[in-house]
């Protein structure tokens, strides 16, 4: 009798037990679902200042058929005009395209390797950098050697000072030996233009497609041991070709396009727009060279491969590993449509 009474003492308390259980069930259900759902993507911070992003469309104005003709054309070399057109944006604002710059005016960098020069060393045993003027920024600076390539053109900074820019906008590839004396702290700043043959689009004629989009990059070494990595900071300031503008998305101070496809050839989704296409451009900083600049809110350099840049067996960086070993190609975070990059970094 005993043991029966347990039994049901011990059962109507396991029923009261799971009744509970059920309830407490039921109000953490109701609770959770009065909650707003979590949300499907993290919040991203805003860029501050906001971006400006300004649209224009369609082709540029060609205003100089060729910047500079090769000076010692041959057959088989790889020789594009270096146009430079003008377009004006839904708002009004006039573009420079594919960048303004200060070719015209300012010194050309000495050259390591340029086919148009006749400048042509098989090895670094023929490079002569006692014959390679030196910059003098700081008379009690260090005397710093670098080599640059740029895929296309680029002009180069140090301290704010205009050291010179590429002598070869467009094509046959060239690279470059800089000499400057400095001392620490400096910042290098570096214009890096992907040129184009479509103005105001970011197009080019690759393998019969005259309607291809283009791509950039730049490496560089120093003598001081600074080499192009991801530390360096990179923004875009041009975006093209775009089927649409909100083929841009800004995260932050990120104009990001890697959702068309991916960031380099041949993952990279192209458009089907040609002459239709959009481009975004945005307000290039005043200053933005200067060593006081606040690079801060920039997001860091991609680094990329050899294979990806495109650069693999082009004699003014192939023939010269030493010159660049341990260095990396940079870009922003699309290799493809990003055409106008800003590039700085600060040595202490």
């Amino acid at each position: 009798m005993l043991n029966l009474r347990q039994s049901q003492s011990l059962s109507l308390a396991q029923t009261i037990l799971a009744i509970a259980t059920a309830l407490a069930l039921l109000v953490s259900g109701a609770a959770q679902a009065q909650q707003p759902p979590p949300p499907s993507i993290m919040p991203l911070p805003k860029a501050d200042p906001p971006a400006k992003r300004i649209v224009t469309q369609g082709l540029a104005k060609m205003v100089t058929e060729d910047l500079i003709p090769c000076a010692n054309p041959k057959p088989g070399m790889n020789l594009r005009k270096n146009r430079v057109g003008e377009i004006t944006a839904q708002d009004g604002t006039q573009f420079t395209v594919p960048v303004a710059n200060h070719f015209a005016t300012a010194p050309k960098l000495p050259d390591l390797y340029n086919e148009c020069s006749g400048v042509t060393p098989k090895d670094m045993s023929e490079v002569d950098l006692n014959k390679v003027p030196i910059v003098e920024l700081d008379k009690d600076g260090e005397v710093i050697t670098a080599f640059m390539v740029g895929d296309n053109y680029f002009e180069l900074y140090i301290k704010g000072q205009l050291i010179g820019v590429d002598a070869t906008p467009y094509t046959p590839f060239n690279s470059h030996v800089v000499r400057f004396r400095v001392k620490r702290p400096y910042t290098i700043a570096v214009l890096a233009q992907d040129w184009e043959d479509k103005l105001g689009l970011g197009m080019e004629v690759f393998q019969g497609n005259t309607w291809h989009s283009g791509d950039g990059g730049f490496v560089a070494k120093f003598s001081d041991g600074t080499v192009t990595d991801s530390t360096w900071k990179a923004q875009s300031f041009y975006i093209a070709p775009l089927q649409h503008p909100d083929d841009v998305v800004e995260y932050g101070n990120i104009h990001d396009t890697s959702h068309l496809g991916g960031r380099i050839h041949p993952l990279a989704k192209l458009p089907t727009c040609r002459e239709h296409c959009f481009a975004i451009h945005y307000p290039i900083p005043d200053g933005w060279m200067n060593p006081n600049f606040d690079d801060s809110k920039w997001p860091r350099a991609f680094e990329y491969l050899d294979q990806e840049v495109g650069i693999v067996g082009v004699p003014g960086y192939w023939r010269y590993p030493e010159a660049f070993i341990g260095s990396r190609w940079i870009w922003t975070i699309s290799l493809v449509f990003d055409n106008t990059v800003l590039l700085r970094k600060t040595l202490q």
